[in-house]
């Protein structure tokens, strides 16, 4: 069993900050890479903030230079900050992990269950 729990989602005014958590927890050997997505109301989900385990990072054209993601392995916790937050940023935030199980021989894909990001203006 894998289970990835988002935290930090809330109410927010344009020009606010939030910080989200997700930490990964079961029968984990090891974790590779770790992102965030993001769904508005009729909107596709898409691609946030990547990062592998090595600290690389990638991020969409609209959050780069608002957003950073961030990672502690020893904890298997992704965060992503968030400033200078508007209310394009509204969405359901999710967060994603490429995660080898104990005794597995194959990397699976495991998601959150969502958190909520509300900017007002």
């Amino acid at each position: 069993q894998v289970q990835l729990v988002e935290s930090g989602g809330g109410l927010v005014q344009a020009g606010g900050s939030l910080r989200l958590s997700c930490a990964a927890s079961g029968s984990i050997f090891s974790i590779n890479a770790m992102g965030w997505y993001r769904q508005a109301p009729g909107k596709q989900r898409e691609l946030v903030a990547a990062i592998t385990s090595g600290g690389t990072t990638n991020y969409a054209d609209s959050v780069k230079g608002r957003f950073t993601i961030s990672r502690d392995n020893g904890k298997n916790t992704v965060y992503l900050q968030m400033n200078s937050l508007n209310s394009e940023d509204t969405a359901v935030y999710y967060c994603n992990a490429d995660v080898l199980r104990l005794g597995a021989r194959v990397w699976q894909d495991y998601w959150g269950q969502g958190t909520q990001v509300t900017v007002s203006s």
